[in-house]
């Protein structure tokens, strides 16, 4: 994402928060975990979304082959924060339908 630094600097800040506030303060009990979304239908897309060309093409580069939506990222985050979670730490959990593994993609 050349055009957005800043962004993309305070996502890999949060991810080095994440990792080294779990491993410092799981001693604790304290478990962090970070959440990672990819393309989700919420306002911030809202023009790729107007925009039918824009959307076709960036549900092509998501191996699912569509945006997510809130209540997916909302289920990861309640699973995180459950007993279900309770031996994850110092990691982020990415909900991105594959987009990070798509080479090129982003």
């Amino acid at each position: 994402m050349p055009t957005d630094l800043a962004y993309c600097v305070s996502k890999g800040g949060m991810r080095m928060l994440t990792r080294t506030a779990g491993v410092e303060l799981g001693q604790h009990g304290i478990r962090m975990v970070g959440i990672g979304p990819g393309a989700i239908v919420t306002p911030i897309n809202q023009d790729t979304l107007d925009d039918p060309e824009e959307l076709a093409a960036l549900e092509s580069a998501i191996p699912l082959a569509h945006l997510g939506k809130p209540v997916e990222i909302g289920r990861l985050v309640c699973f995180a924060a459950s007993d279900a979670g309770s031996y994850i730490t110092a990691t982020t959990l990415f909900a991105d339908g594959g987009l990070m593994q798509k080479p090129g993609a982003v």
